[in-house]
């Protein structure tokens, strides 16, 4: 197919992280592969994570409204259609994306083995071993399509030139800076705040700290963190999508959850250090290019079942405890050793 292919539709709708692990396998694509065109079909608001992949445009999805249900997707269909894609990469898999596959007859289609079984072995503790990552079998569904892709040595774009707005909020980089997202979607993938707040204190007499968050609630926690502690600034509600992945581009390293805000900052090729709570590195949603040692987990020996699942959202009672394990000081140390 190699030889005849020349436009690919690629789909990932959501969810954040997931998009931004598909950035660094379409740079390697692209670069690879330099006579390919590729359109990704996603949400409008992750477009500025395609924003220095000169091969690819996107097609934003709008599954709330116009493209809501099948008639919806039937519509999205005669809409992709008209760009005359010669196959379609579904990095995806889900309802929506089978009944597209349905409206697509007659268009190599391939869809990524999201390995759910091996999956269900590793949450319900009859295995405990490592899976194939995420961007492997994103991979895997463009060798599929006949577009072997080499990840081993990848490329990042460039830090960004900030802005003056942005320089004004930042200040100069004269120290060492470093990204926090103290947040995860749910409770039991977050390291609890009081011990967050140690770790943010001691890095802080170094280097310059930068607070990433979203709703009302985390903003509030935020700001008290920058208004207790000096070298702390809380970006949370003061950017737009492009202005937080521009200073995300000059971070010296990020630490998240795991979480979106890990994911973004491995896209751009910035050292990432995770913490685990009830999920676990093994599922293969770590940031991608990261050393196995920057994925710090939660005590197992008092936590067997770990991993419970797989998006962190069911786990028995007392696990949203987990990532309490791991002693701030192991946090500030791996930063200060990979730094």
């Amino acid at each position: 197919m190699t030889k005849y292919t020349q436009h690919i539709l690629v789909i990932r709708l959501s969810a954040m992280g997931d998009v931004a692990m598909s950035v660094p396998v379409l740079r390697a694509l692209t670069t690879q592969y330099p006579i390919l065109k590729v359109t990704v079909l996603t949400r409008p608001f992750f477009k500025p994570f395609f924003r220095d992949l000169d091969q690819v445009s996107v097609f934003g999805a709008d599954l709330k409204g116009e493209h809501k249900g099948v008639f919806g997707l039937y519509k999205l269909s005669k809409s992709l259609k008209v760009l005359s894609v010669d196959a379609v990469a579904d990095i995806h898999n889900v309802l929506r994306t089978k009944i597209l596959k349905m409206f697509f007859l007659g268009t190599a289609f391939v869809q990524i083995d999201k390995g759910r079984a091996e999956k269900k072995a590793l949450t319900k503790g009859i295995v405990f071993k490592a899976l194939p990552t995420t961007v492997e079998r994103y991979a895997e569904v463009f060798k599929k399509l006949g577009f072997p892709v080499n990840l081993s040595q990848p490329t990042f774009p460039k830090a960004v030139v900030l802005s003056e707005k942005l320089q004004t909020i930042t200040g100069n980089h004269d120290v060492k800076w470093i990204g926090i997202a103290p947040f995860a979607a749910h409770d039991s993938k977050m390291y609890p705040i009081h011990k967050m707040e140690i770790v943010i204190e001691a890095l802080s007499k170094e280097y310059n700290v930068f607070l990433f968050g979203g709703g009302a609630k985390e903003v509030e926690i935020l700001n008290g963190f920058q208004s207790k502690f000096n070298n702390v600034v809380n970006l949370a509600g003061q950017l737009n999508f492009n202005e937080e992945l521009d200073i995300i581009s000059n971070l010296d390293v990020m630490l998240s959850m795991d979480s979106g805000n890990g994911h973004m900052a491995a896209m751009l090729g910035k050292k990432v250090i995770t913490i685990w709570g009830v999920t676990h590195p093994f599922a293969g949603f770590a940031p991608f290019n990261q050393p196995d040692d920057y994925a710090l987990t939660a005590d197992r020996e008092k936590f067997p079942r770990i991993p419970t699942s797989i998006y962190g959202n069911t786990f028995p009672e007392g696990y949203e405890k987990a990532s309490g394990t791991i002693a701030p000081e192991t946090i500030v140390n791996k930063i200060k050793s990979v730094i």
